[in-house]
């Protein structure tokens, strides 16, 4: 699923409820969703961040629980690692740093998992808003607490509507 990126390729603005997002592509995958603006001004739109848009759309209308885009962050092979098992938590539950420590075969490592969910380039795509506290409470999100509650809301509300 992942590769490596050596330049930025396009960048497309998708509006969303939490505000506008920035899609940058590279080499054929998604390499970072930005929630604020790269600096850049928007390219031509690519067939993958049209599509990209879409899901996003239909993930925050409530009919997309997972993602089928090619993506390719880049980052350590720990980062990697963490990054790959969020892709494995179901939409609409969360695990704990320390469960996802024990995931990847590093259970003393819920720090080091913690300062790998900060630097995720693809947030929401690669769900580590789904990463809580042990203690069940909102902890860490780089961008900002009040879009991690709003995200797991969206889940937890929106679940109901996929299972009919």
């Amino acid at each position: 699923m992942y590769s490596m990126v050596t330049h930025i390729k396009n960048i497309a603005y998708c509006s969303t409820p939490i505000g506008p997002l920035a899609l940058v592509e590279s080499s054929d995958a998604i390499v970072r969703v930005d929630w604020e603006k790269p600096g850049a001004p928007e390219t031509a739109r690519s067939e993958l961040l049209t599509e990209a848009c879409r899901q996003l759309r239909e993930y925050f209308s409530g009919t997309r629980k997972n993602f089928d885009l090619p993506l390719a962050p880049k980052g350590t092979a720990f980062q990697m690692d963490v990054w790959q098992a969020l892709l494995r938590i179901p939409f609409g539950e969360t695990r704990s740093y320390g469960e996802m420590a024990q995931l990847i075969g590093a259970p003393k490592a819920s720090r080091a998992v913690g300062m790998a969910n900060h630097r995720n380039p693809i947030s929401i795509i690669i769900p580590c808003h789904r990463v809580i506290g042990s203690n069940g409470k909102l902890v860490g999100y780089a961008s900002g607490l009040n879009n991690k509650r709003f995200l797991l809301n969206h889940e937890a509300t929106t679940l109901p509507l996929l299972l009919k």
